[in-house]
């Protein structure tokens, strides 16, 4: 991922398995993520009062593509 693209956050997860099934998806039709936790997973399995949350980022040139992607999937 270039260091000058702006990020934007497209998704949050409730952990880090949900967080890497998103990923693989964009990953997949070849758009770039980035995972940031709130906390680490390792203290924080489970998502209690969104301690255990993982946020998707991409660039936000991706970002329409990609809510689109994750919103089919849910369907």
């Amino acid at each position: 991922m270039n260091r000058n693209s702006e990020l934007v956050q497209i998704y949050v997860a409730r952990g880090e398995a949900e967080a890497n099934i998103i990923k693989g998806l964009l990953d997949s039709y070849g758009i770039p993520s980035i995972m940031k936790a709130q906390a680490s997973p390792s203290v924080h399995v489970f998502a209690i009062d969104g301690m255990g949350q993982v946020a998707i980022l991409v660039r936000a040139e991706d970002a329409d593509d990609a809510r689109e992607l994750i919103k089919g999937e849910q369907e």
